[in-house]
């Protein structure tokens, strides 16, 4: 490589680390979910949206049915009459019989296993996602988030149809539309503030799904930060005695 192409490689490297930063920024900030998993009822009604518009197409292969019963007070019996609609144990995972290659073929892309989806994406952002499907002017889904998502909108029943609203901008000496804001064309089978809990319901399971040890660690967090609290003291009690004596 000469000194010239060092200089390129150096340059490129520097814009690609100077560009690092933007592109973390990502999207306009998203509005707070008010995703708490603590939220027992919340889990189980995201568990039941979860099995009836997502489980027929995406799986969540890191998750078991008993863990399911047992994480949600919902006992083994409940979970297999409500939320298990295929041939399957209760110590099986949440899987799905489409297979992959029927799905490429399908679909062009297998639909990919939500099991950490929560973590990858934050419960926000899932929160946005599931509100801002809108039919386009050819019919078709879209989303203001994942622009061009592959997914259709499985829960419009439940929200409606929504349309975009376009507003004009300048960009430079072109003028150019983009969607302002949704309106609901079509009404669904839950206002739209049923909706928004149902979704929030389903962020909340999802994100659940992604860890669902931070159930039992969030609480046994409280017992060590108080055991160390009292242990600190203890020391430092014992410290004062020891030293009283030395001086």
């Amino acid at each position: 490589m000469g000194p010239r192409s060092f200089r390129v490689s150096v340059a490129l490297a520097l814009q690609v680390l100077l560009a690092m930063p933007a592109l973390a920024v990502g999207p306009a900030q998203l509005e707070p979910s008010g995703v708490n998993i603590s939220d027992t009822a919340a889990l189980q009604r995201g568990a039941r949206l979860f099995v009836n518009y997502c489980l027929s197409c995406h799986s969540a292969d890191y998750m078991r049915y008993n863990r399911l019963a047992e994480d949600l007070d919902l006992g083994e019996e409940l979970v297999m009459d409500n939320l298990v609609f295929r041939d399957a144990k209760i110590g099986e995972t949440m899987s799905i019989a489409m297979d992959p290659e029927d799905a490429d073929a399908w679909f062009g892309k297998a639909p990919p296993d939500l099991s950490l989806v929560g973590r990858a994406r934050g419960p926000d952002w899932l929160y946005a996602f599931l509100r801002s499907f809108y039919q386009d002017d050819a019919g078709g889904w879209n989303n203001t988030v994942l622009p061009n998502a592959a997914m259709p909108h499985v829960m419009w029943p439940l929200q409606g149809i929504a349309r975009p609203v376009y507003a004009t901008h300048r960009v430079g000496e072109r003028e150019v539309q983009v969607i302002e804001k949704l309106e609901l064309a079509s009404p669904g089978s839950m206002t739209p503030e049923e909706y928004d809990g149902a979704v929030r319901d389903l962020a909340t399971f999802l994100v659940y799904l992604s860890e669902p040890a931070q159930l039992k660690r969030k609480s046994i967090g409280i017992w060590v930060l108080l055991f160390l609290a009292v242990l600190v003291l203890l020391t430092y009690l014992l410290k004062a005695e020891y030293w009283r004596d030395v001086h």
